[in-house]
């Protein structure tokens, strides 16, 4: 679909991002001429339909956002939300946050707990009250299952850490928008990310970034039978998933685990509720346009159901390798160097980007290049996604 560069009805300027010929994703808008400390409740519902609409929106020039105004703002946009980050407090996170929390440090900002302090090295003497801090375990390569030698990363080579949506996938729903501000971070040199994979794919890029792929462009890349058999069928997560998989290894080129059989019992998992066990449809259909995206977290999934009709009794696959065999071909064909969006930030910039549509990562980069600090916020949807078909209740 068509998308308008400027809003009229909006106080704000919308650009699509500039792409060269070779680039095809079809995403990514700038935003100026907004001061987010002082935004009504016109503008957030314009920038809001902007995120649904761009996919991934840089907020330009916003160092004066302190943390509460960036979490007030991400309440503004889902009002009927529980006031919490979509992950829970700081003590919920680190009990059961599994393998997002077990070899990365991530701190809530004193006063506004629901913005997460993102980063790397030296936090600075005073940072919103976080005093003298290095954070020493940033996110990084080292989950993958086929290790990146020292020396090679140190020279400058680097991977995707880990395709995902900011999603908790247990007893909250997914967060319709993250935003991820600028404080600092290096500017140079570039970092080159290896796939690793055998495909002998690489890219380069500045250090410190996001990048993202857009499942609505898998989705379109899926075949008429795919499609017909995705807008029909659905998921179910682990219960505590990221529990579920916190021995487990991911790809190389960031996108699925290495099936090792290291995914944990149910009862090992401690108590939990299976009304708050989560199934979505394959397919999140976006409100706002129209488009559908193939957004199935496939590291987190348990159990897929699959149908071609609402009439066809779903066929119940529970084997985790045969999952992931079903998903790697059709979630890996967007994982092309034109299709993934690293879009750049200055300090003081905010990026935003639609979770029901997107996968993100974070890159690593040498410790060499200097600290880097972000701050993250979002929080769990008042309303999960919905698919093309409804779920039935039965199953």
């Amino acid at each position: 679909m068509s998308k308008p560069a400027v809003n009229s009805e909006a106080t704000f300027t919308i650009t699509l991002m500039k792409k060269s010929p070779s680039e095809k994703h079809d995403y990514g808008a700038i935003v100026t001429g907004l001061d987010l400390n002082h935004i009504s409740d016109a503008d957030v519902r314009h920038l809001s339909d902007a995120i649904w609409t761009h996919k991934v929106v840089v907020v330009k020039g916003q160092k004066d956002l302190p943390p509460a105004k960036q979490w007030e703002l991400v309440t503004r946009f889902d009002p009927d939300a529980p006031q919490v980050h979509s992950h829970g407090d700081i003590k919920t996170f680190n009990n059961k946050g599994g393998m997002l929390s077990k070899n990365r440090e991530v701190i809530g900002i004193p006063g506004s707990e629901n913005v997460r302090l993102i980063g790397k090295g030296f936090q600075g003497e005073d940072h919103y009250g976080i005093k003298n801090k290095t954070i020493a375990k940033p996110l990084s390569h080292d989950w993958h299952h086929k290790e990146l030698p020292q020396e090679e990363f140190n020279a400058g080579n680097t991977r995707f850490q880990r395709w995902h949506i900011d999603a908790p996938l247990y007893a909250r729903d997914p967060a319709w928008f993250t935003t991820l501000r600028c404080i600092k971070g290096p500017t140079e040199p570039e970092v080159n990310i290896r796939w690793d994979d055998g495909s002998g794919l690489s890219m380069k890029a500045k250090p410190g970034l996001t990048a993202f792929i857009s499942n609505v462009q898998t989705y379109e890349m899926m075949t008429e039978e795919e499609k017909k058999m995705a807008d029909h069928s659905w998921v179910e997560y682990a219960p505590h998933p990221y529990m579920w998989i916190g021995d487990c290894k991911g790809n190389s080129n960031g996108l699925g685990l290495v099936s090792q059989g290291k995914e944990k019992k149910l009862e090992d998992l401690g108590d939990f509720d299976p009304k708050d066990v989560k199934k979505y449809p394959m397919v999140w259909v976006n409100t706002v346009t129209g488009e559908r995206a193939f957004q199935v977290h496939g590291i987190c999934a348990r159990k897929l159901f699959i149908r071609s009709s609402s009439t066809e009794e779903p066929r119940i696959i529970d084997d985790v390798v045969e999952i992931r065999n079903l998903l790697k071909p059709i979630q890996e064909r967007v994982l092309k160097q034109e299709y993934i969006l690293i879009p750049g930030l200055e300090e003081g910039d905010i990026v935003m980007w639609a979770n029901y549509q997107m996968f993100h990562t974070a890159i690593d980069y040498p410790d060499s290049y200097g600290p880097r600090t972000m701050h993250q916020a979002n929080i769990a949807s008042s309303a999960p996604p919905l698919g093309p078909n409804p779920i039935p209740v039965a199953l």
